[in-house]
């Protein structure tokens, strides 16, 4: 049997890179994991075997590191969240949400703030400066000027990266500008609504000039919370690690408690309020979707 990697699937057929020789195989899986109901997601590593001229079947999935559901990859080293400041604003909720998706993943973030060409300094200063105090890393962009390119191609170097956020906030942008030869479909921005149009379809893996593959994704705005415990949630806000031994509480949600040392970190400034804010958000999302 030979080893690779599931580049795309199409139609029922999976499409497994054989990394020794570079070819590409079109492949079927087995009927035991329509049985089992073990999905084979673009990124996994299986194993394939020929069983006749031009006929190629998935007899295994290997062991992943990690899968999302939405988009459906597997083996995620890097999430690569991207939002522009501008058209569309910035939603700080939404950027907290995705980055407690890849926290609770194992998958290493990084931040990127699309657009900066078009917005003020200040605003600029105030978003990424949120992020950068929590620890995470920011790239500041502008597929339009070149801006942060560079920095980006070196991040994706040899690794397995997923670009996430929501349409029109310029992932394929980003990606034609990181490889031009790509020639992703890139869309329009509705001016009713202010939101991007999907532009892409399916899901599949690109290999990077620069190094390292990268998943083509559809943009999306939502992120399923109700696989999250409400007591688990605080361990994926980095900041608030370090003050929940403070808490009067052992199982302190830092919600409504007294003399809670999470709640005291916010007040006096070494917690973000805005990513506190989320937090309670987040909870109460947890919470409608126990009672659905």
């Amino acid at each position: 049997m030979l080893k690779g990697i599931v580049k795309k699937t199409v139609g029922g057929f999976y499409y497994v890179k054989i990394p020794e020789t570079g070819e590409v195989l079109e492949c079927k899986a087995r009927g035991k994991f329509k049985i089992k109901q073990k999905n084979i997601l673009v990124g996994d590593f299986v194993e394939v075997a020929q069983k006749g001229v031009n006929t190629w079947i998935i007899e295994k999935i290997c062991e992943r590191k990690n899968s999302l559901k939405r988009p459906s990859v597997a083996n995620v080293d890097k999430a690569i969240i991207v939002f522009s400041l501008k058209n569309p604003d910035v939603k700080l909720f939404m950027v907290d949400k995705f980055l407690v998706l890849s926290e609770l993943n194992g998958i290493e973030p990084i931040l990127c703030l699309n657009k900066i060409d078009i917005v003020e300094e200040e605003v600029i200063g105030r978003v990424a400066g949120v992020y950068k105090s929590v620890g995470y890393t920011i790239i500041l962009t502008s597929a339009k000027e070149n801006i942060g390119i560079e920095q980006l191609k070196d991040e994706l170097k040899g690794c397995f990266s997923v670009f996430v956020g929501p349409s029109g906030v310029g992932k394929s942008t980003l990606l034609n500008r990181i490889q031009p030869g790509l020639k992703l479909k890139i869309g329009d921005l509705s001016k009713k609504i202010k939101r991007g149009k999907h532009t892409t379809t399916h899901v599949e893996l690109l290999d990077l000039e620069s190094g390292g593959c990268v998943f083509d994704t559809p943009g999306f705005s939502a992120m399923d919370v109700s696989c999250l415990k409400e007591a688990e949630v605080d361990v994926l806000f980095p900041e608030m690690r370090e003050h929940k031994s403070n808490c009067r509480f052992r199982a302190c949600l830092h919600y409504k408690e007294p003399q809670c040392g999470v709640k005291n970190a916010v007040k006096t400034g070494l917690i973000p309020e805005n990513r506190y804010e989320s937090y309670i958000r987040l909870l109460e999302e947890i919470k409608v979707s126990r009672r659905n």
